[in-house]
C-alpha cells in the first residue's frame, strides 16, 4: 500500500519485460473459481448443450444454432457463444466441462484484460485491485462455470472497450471501427443486452478525442453504421432464408430474429412484458410469467427445488413462499422490487453489490474539482467512461420489468475498474491530508462494511454470526483507527490499509466459492450459501451431487414410489386453480406456495412425493458436491431408459424418436442419444410452429409417431396436443414407465406416451 500515492510511470519498454508477480496470484484464484470442479456437471444447461451436440452433427445445425439435430427448432439466442462452444467440444470432446470451458476462460480473461485497462492509467496497485476485484464479484465465477452466455459478453466488451481506448491513444481511426465491429459480435451473443454500453463508448470517444465535431460526429456516425451492420448480419441471412429451408426460430411468435431481438429479448425485457401467447391459446398470467424464456420455465421448475431447507422454514414457517411472479418481498425470481434501491435487494446485492458504497465513495473522490467544460485529465476521462458503462446498467437492472440475477455480471467490469481505481485515488487523498477528501477513505471502508454486514443478515443460519460480526466489527474498527491515525504517516497506517481492502474482499470472496462449496446452478446461476438452488431463495440440502440445480426432477415416464396426485406439483396451465402452482400437498392462496398443511414438522417443507426433508443446511459436510457427476440440466436431467429402450425398439425408420411439447423434456435425450426429438412448441412449449394439417404431413411421411405429452408447456400447441390426443393410441405406462423410486415426483412425470400412424 506504500506505493499508492506514487503517480502512473511510463516506464512502458520496463514494464512489457516484467511479469507483475502480485498478478500471478490474481490469476490462479481465478482460474480456481472458474475452472474447478465444472468437469462434474454432465449435462451443464441441457438447453443449450443440447444444442451442441445438435449444431456438431452438420454445417446447417452449426449455422443456425439448431435445438434439434432435425433442425426442427433454433434456441432462443444469436449462435456465436455457441459456435465457440462446438468448436471446444469439436476439439476436447462433447461434455459438460467443454462446452463450459469457452465461458470459464472469458471469466479469467476478463479479469486480466481489467487489469491491463485500469493499469495503463491509475497505476499498477489500481489495476491489482481492480483484478482481484473483478475475480472475487461473486456473480462472475457463478456465472463462468456454466454455458450460459453473459460470461463471454462481458469478455467481449472488454477487448471491445481496449480496442476503443487503444483508438484515442493512437487517434487512429481503424481502432475505433474495429471497436464498434466488437460490439456487433456482441449483439450476435445476447442482442440488445451488448448495446448496454453504447453511452460509454460515446460518451468517451467525444471527451477524450482531440479532433473537430465534425470528424467526430463523422467517425463516430461509420463506427455505429458498421456496428449495425454487423449486428445484423446473421438476422438477415437467416430471416431471408426459406422457413421451409431452415429451422424455425426458437421463442419468437413470427419466425423472425429481428423480432426476437427487439421484441423476446429486446425491449420486453426492460417492461416485462414477457407473455407469450399461440395462435389460439392465451395462458393465464402467471402460466405466462414461467414459460416467457428459457431461464424463465427453468426458474419455475426450480420451486421445488428451493424449498427444502428445513432450518429455513422453521424460522419463517410463519410465512408464506409464493411463487415467481406472486409478489413476494424479493420480487420476480428473487430480482427484488422496481425501485432506486434495488441492487442493495436481497437476491440482487449478495451478488454483485459488496463494494457498491466504496465505489460511491471512489466516485466522488475521482471526480472531486472536476469542471464541466475542463480540461479533463486521462484520469477523469477514463473514470467517465466506466461510470457511463455503470449508471446506465444499474439503471436498467433498478427499473427493468425481467430479467434474472445472473444478468447483473454487466455491472462488475465498472465495479471493479473503480474499486481499484478508487483504492488508490483516496488512499493518496487520505496520505495527503487532502481536506475533506481524506475522509473519503475511513467513510468508504465504513459504509461498505455496514452494507456487506446487511447482505449477509438473512444468511445468518447458514453462515453463522462470527462472519457477520467479524466484518462489521474490523470494518468499524479500522475506519475509526484510520481517521484517528490521519495525521500520521508510518508503516502501521499502511499495513491497516492493507487489512480494510483484505476485510471488504473477504466475504465476497467467500460468495464467489459457493458454488463450488454448495453446488452451483447451470440453469440460473447465482452464488450464495443458496447457490445451487438457483433462484436466491433456501439453501438447497441435497447430499448427492447429482440433485444440484433442477435435477432430482423425474425423467418422462418414470414415476415415484409415492404417486399420490395430492403430493404432485400442478402445471401453470389447465390446472384448477387457475394456472397456480402448489407446493406437495399445500394449498394454493392466489398463486402462494405454502408448507403442505398439516405437517408434523413444524412448517418443514416437504419433497416432493411427500418425503419430509430433514437434511442438512449447506454448511454441513453432507451437503457439499460430491465429486460424482452431477447432471443439473433442467428439470428432467436424467433420461429414462425404459422410456428410451422402447422409443429405441419400436422405430421403424422415423427421423425423431418422439416429439414432446417442449425442449425441457427433449434435451436430455439428445444429448445422451444425438437423435432428433421434436420440441413441438419450441423451449416453453408456446412456439406457434407447428400446426395440425403440418404434422399430419409429417406422420403420413413417416417422420414421427411417438409422442410423449405432459401436462406442461402447451402454450399455442394446444389444437395441436388436443388431435393427438383424439387420433391416438395411448401406450400403457407398463411398456414404458419408469418404477423408480429414486427420482422425485415432477410435473413431467404425469405424461402420457401415444403413438400415431396414418395411412
Amino acid at each position: 500500500m506504500k506505493h499508492m500515492n506514487s503517480e502512473v510511470k511510463e516506464e512502458r519498454t520496463s514494464n512489457k519485460k516484467r511479469i507483475d508477480l502480485f498478478l500471478v496470484p490474481i490469476v490462479l484464484i481465478a482460474a480456481f473459481l472458474n475452472l474447478f470442479k465444472i468437469w462434474t456437471d454432465e449435462y451443464a444447461n441441457a438447453y443449450y448443450t443440447a444444442a451442441v451436440k445438435s449444431m456438431l452433427q452438420s454445417f446447417h445445425n452449426f449455422f443456425y444454432a439448431s435445438f434439434d439435430p432435425g433442425g426442427y427448432v433454433t434456441i432462443d439466442k444469436p449462435p456465436v457463444v455457441f459456435w465457440i462452444q462446438t468448436i471446444s467440444a469439436k476439439i476436447f470432446g462433447f461434455h459438460g466441462w467443454s462446452v463450459i470451458l469457452p465461458q470459464a476462460l472469458a471469466g479469467i480473461g476478463s479479469v486480466l484484460l481489467l487489469y491491463v485497462l485500469v493499469k495503463r492509467t491509475f497505476g499498477v496497485w489500481a489495476g491489482r485491485f481492480a483484478a482481484l476485484a473483478m475475480a472475487l464479484t461473486p456473480i462472475v465465477p457463478a456465472v463462468s462455470r456454466t454455458n450460459n452466455i453473459d460470461s463471454m459478453l462481458v469478455f467481449t466488451l472488454l477487448v471491445a472497450t481496449w480496442m476503443l481506448f487503444r483508438a484515442v491513444r493512437t487517434a487512429k481511426f481503424g481502432w475505433v471501427l474495429v471497436a464498434f465491429a466488437m460490439i456487433g459480435v456482441a449483439f450476435n451473443m445476447k442482442m440488445l443486452q451488448a448495446y448496454m454500453v453504447l453511452p460509454a463508448f460515446y460518451v468517451f470517444y467525444v471527451v477524450a478525442t482531440k479532433i473537430t465535431w465534425k470528424k467526430k460526429i463523422a467517425f463516430l456516425t461509420t463506427a455505429t453504421a458498421l456496428m449495425l451492420a454487423v449486428s445484423v448480419s446473421w438476422a438477415v441471412v437467416v430471416d431471408s432464408t426459406s422457413a421451409d429451408k431452415r429451422p424455425y426460430m426458437g421463442s419468437s411468435q413470427t419466425n423472425s430474429v429481428l423480432e426476437l431481438a427487439f421484441g423476446y429479448n429486446g425491449i420486453n425485457r426492460l417492461t416485462g412484458n414477457t407473455s407469450v401467447t399461440g395462435s389460439s391459446h392465451k395462458q393465464p398470467a402467471q402460466a405466462q410469467q414461467q414459460t416467457a424464456s428459457s431461464e424463465t420455465k427453468q426458474t419455475s421448475n426450480s420451486n421445488a427445488e428451493s424449498s427444502q431447507s428445513s432450518n429455513q422454514s422453521k424460522s419463517s414457517s410463519s410465512k408464506k413462499m409464493q411463487a415467481p411472479g406472486g409478489g413476494n418481498q424479493n420480487g420476480m425470481f428473487n430480482t427484488g422490487n422496481p425501485g432506486p434501491f434495488r441492487l442493495f435487494q436481497k437476491g440482487l446485492s449478495d451478488q454483485i453489490s459488496w463494494l457498491l458504497p466504496f465505489v460511491i465513495f471512489s466516485i466522488i473522490g475521482l471526480f472531486a474539482g472536476v469542471k464541466f467544460k475542463g480540461p479533463y485529465t486521462t484520469k477523469q476521462k477514463e473514470s467517465l467512461f466506466w461510470l457511463a458503462w455503470l449508471l446506465p446498467v444499474a439503471v436498467f437492472f433498478s427499473i427493468a420489468g425481467f430479467f434474472h440475477q445472473y444478468y447483473l455480471i454487466m455491472l462488475a467490469p465498472p465495479i471493479a475498474a473503480f474499486a481499484g481505481a478508487g483504492a488508490v485515488a483516496l488512499w493518496s487523498m487520505y496520505k495527503q491530508r487532502n481536506g475533506w477528501k481524506s475522509w473519503l477513505l475511513p467513510g468508504g471502508i465504513l459504509t461498505t462494511a455496514a452494507l456487506q454486514v446487511y447482505i449477509m443478515s438473512p444468511y445468518v443460519s447458514s453462515i453463522g454470526v462470527a462472519p457477520i460480526a467479524g466484518v462489521g466489527a474490523l470494518g468499524v474498527i479500522l475506519a475509526l483507527v484510520l481517521a484517528v491515525r490521519k495525521e500520521r504517516k508510518n508503516a502501521v497506517t499502511n499495513y491497516l490499509g492493507v487489512a480494510a481492502m483484505v476485510v471488504l474482499l473477504a466475504m465476497p470472496a467467500y460468495w464467489a466459492m459457493t458454488p463450488i462449496i454448495y453446488g452451483g446452478n447451470s440453469m440460473l446461476p447465482a452464488a450464495g450459501p443458496d447457490s445451487s438452488s438457483g433462484m436466491g431463495g433456501p439453501p438447497s440440502t441435497a447430499t448427492n451431487s447429482k440433485q444440484s440445480g433442477f435435477n432430482g426432477m423425474q425423467p418422462p415416464g418414470s414415476s415415484s414410489g409415492n404417486s399420490s396426485s395430492n403430493n404432485q406439483m400442478q402445471p401453470p396451465s389447465g390446472s384448477s386453480n387457475g394456472g397456480q402452482m402448489q407446493m406437495p400437498g399445500g394449498s394454493s392462496n392466489n398463486g402462494q406456495m405454502q408448507p403442505p398443511s398439516g405437517s408434523s414438522n413444524s412448517g418443514e417443507m416437504q419433497m416432493p412425493g411427500g418425503s419430509s426433508n430433514n437434511s442438512q443446511m449447506p454448511n454441513s459436510s453432507s451437503s457439499k458436491s460430491s465429486s460424482s457427476k452431477r447432471k443439473s440440466g433442467g428439470m428432467n436431467a436424467e433420461v429414462n431408459k425404459k422410456l428410451l429402450n422402447y422409443l429405441t425398439k419400436n422405430n421403424t425408420g422415423e427421423k425423431y424418436l418422439f416429439a414432446t411439447t417442449d425442449s425441457t423434456s427433449a434435451a436430455p435425450y439428445i444429448i445422451e442419444t444425438g437423435k432428433p426429438v421434436m420440441a413441438m412448441g419450441g423451449f416453453s412449449g408456446s412456439d406457434p410452429i407447428l400446426t395440425v394439417s403440418k404434422l399430419k404431413a409429417m406422420i403420413k411421411k413417416g417422420e414421427v409417431k411417438y409422442f410423449y405429452l405432459s401436462g406442461m408447456g402447451k402454450g399455442g400447441q394446444s389444437d395441436v396436443i388436443t388431435w393427438i390426443k383424439e387420433n391416438s393410441k395411448e401406450i400403457p405406462s407398463s411398456k414404458w414407465q419408469s418404477t423408480s423410486s429414486s427420482s422425485q415426483q415432477g410435473p413431467s412425470g404425469n405424461g402420457t406416451l401415444y403413438e400415431i400412424t396414418l395411412k
